[in-house]
């Protein structure tokens, strides 16, 4: 503590360097995702890419936009920044700077040994896709890990789905079948041929 922030304490003032201390932006939030995977995807459609590269970009933008109604639960941890520098940063940077160049030079000049700018992106949106279907899996894991759980309490609660159910009803639950009513029985057939006269008239 220098002279002067005792000066400032003794009189009751706040220190300089406190009245001059930084504030951070808020982190971006669902909403601030979502509206840059919107200015991507017009970026995609506005700008004559190359359709490898409109590909693999499309599949990044699809799996980040299924992957943000999960990211209030990974917020704060690496796979929650993954999602939101893979929206607002990774992936419009490494499109912005390919556009960036002429067409001619960044499709047939190589820059990183024998790859061309072209190559070179098609590596790096390669790497955001399969990154993000990880970020996806590891995210939805728990979900699924929830549902095969209460798949197997349901077989256990009501029996093998293979042996038609067993809702486990005891006798006292059975409901009790009415007495059928009987059919009454059929008339005896009549004897002799049905062309001879009845018995007892005359002939």
């Amino acid at each position: 503590m220098g002279f002067s922030d005792l000066l400032d304490r003794m009189l009751g003032r706040a220190p300089a360097h406190e009245q001059e201390r930084l504030v951070l932006p808020p982190p971006p939030t669902a909403d601030d995702v979502y509206a840059a995977l919107t200015q991507t995807e017009e970026l995609l459609a506005s700008s004559a890419l190359p359709s490898v590269v409109v590909a693999r970009a499309q599949r990044v933008v699809d799996t980040v936009r299924d992957t943000v109604p999960r990211l209030a639960r990974i917020s704060g941890n690496d796979l929650g920044y993954t999602v939101i520098a893979t929206a607002t940063d990774y992936l419009p940077e490494a499109i912005g700077s390919y556009q960036r160049l002429p067409r001619r030079y960044a499709d047939t000049r190589p820059v990183d040994g024998a790859k061309t700018s072209l190559m070179v992106l098609v590596d790096q949106l390669d790497l955001l896709g399969l990154t993000m279907d990880r970020v996806f899996d590891a995210v939805y894991r728990d979900d699924a890990r929830e549902l095969v759980a209460q798949g197997r309490f349901i077989a256990e609660k009501f029996g093998s789905a293979g042996a038609g159910g067993d809702l486990r009803i005891t006798a006292e639950d059975r409901a009790v079948v009415p007495p059928q009513p009987t059919e009454p029985a059929d008339p005896a057939p009549a004897t002799g041929s049905p062309l001879s006269p009845p018995e007892g008239r005359d002939r």
